[in-house]
């Protein structure tokens, strides 16, 4: 266990004391599967330590940039292999993109992605319009879409050009899987997009203060009191760093220990442990008090 920088260390005990939600990222941090997600199993010690978060009634959700799944699949799938959780502590950028979307006004999207994309946002009355021709939207989406095309191109720099916001899931390189570090599609999508149109995107995922406030109010938590557990210092540790809350690495991941020191401070991890079990005993042991996890951010 390493916590970073030296002139933080003296409050971090009171800080993990006064932890009253946690984010978990699912990738590297939770468990491991392949390249689209399947094949899930639990990482060491992550089992007892959501079972033990639960019984505390510390509540936790999970927000995975993955969008091959909406998030009621990704929550049945970790339900399979052990973990007890509903499907609304279930998160991925669909989730967060929702919350934007009815806030910005945005009643259709062009979506560069599968269902795992799509669903949570038909579900919220918003259009999914298809990437063909010189389509009109509100928004683009990109998320996974290993299957994108020439035309998907066209049909989202048209949609841009005629005045829709560009959004990414993710603008991460890679993601962890158990073969390995994969390569993510949003990223590139909307590189090719910005290129063209010369419109930057958005962040819907992590590391934006976007996902982060969707968890925060999944929560009833206020980002201050919250911990965000994940092994991309890019990602997770980021994030945590925007919104004030307390950044923990792990490294099961693409987070080594020894990286720690040498990434930027925004990057940077308030605490690093070898694997999610280590917090058990580190984190609140007794039920916090309701008026305790102060107001949540709008």
């Amino acid at each position: 266990m390493t916590a970073e920088p030296a002139d933080e260390t003296a409050d971090l005990t009171d800080r993990l004391q006064a932890i009253r939600g946690v984010v978990f990222d699912m990738d590297g941090t939770l468990v491991l599967g392949d390249r689209r997600n399947h094949g899930l199993t639990p990482l060491p010690g992550a089992l007892e330590l959501t079972a033990a978060l639960t019984a505390r009634d510390l509540p936790w959700v999970t927000f995975t940039n993955g969008t091959t799944r909406t998030p009621e699949a990704y929550a049945q799938t970790l339900r399979e292999i052990g973990f007890d959780l509903p499907d609304d502590a279930m998160l991925t950028p669909a989730t967060s993109a929702v919350d934007h979307f009815l806030a910005m006004g945005h009643r259709s999207a062009l979506v560069l992605g599968g269902d795992g994309l799509k669903e949570p946002l038909r579900r919220a009355g918003i259009e999914i319009v298809t990437p063909k021709g010189n389509p009109k939207a509100d928004a683009v989406l990109a998320g996974w879409y290993p299957e994108f095309t020439m035309d998907d191109l066209e049909a989202a720099c048209h949609a841009v050009f005629g005045g829709a916001t560009l959004y990414s899931s993710s603008q991460s390189v890679f993601f962890a899987s158990a073969a390995g570090r994969a390569l993510g599609t949003s990223r590139a999508i909307c590189a090719m997009i910005s290129s063209v149109t010369g419109v930057t995107d958005q962040i819907v995922g992590k590391p934006s203060l976007t996902g982060l406030r969707c968890a925060a109010k999944r929560l009833g938590v206020d980002p201050h009191r919250l911990a965000v557990v994940g092994d991309d210092p890019e990602l997770e540790m980021t994030m945590a760093r925007r919104a004030g809350a307390l950044g923990i690495a792990v490294t099961t991941g693409i987070h080594t220990a020894d990286r720690s020191a040498s990434l930027p401070p925004e990057q940077r991890p308030h605490l690093t442990v070898a694997g999610v079990g280590e917090l058990t005993d580190l984190l609140p042991t007794s039920r916090p008090h309701p008026s305790e996890n102060g107001s949540v951010p709008a």
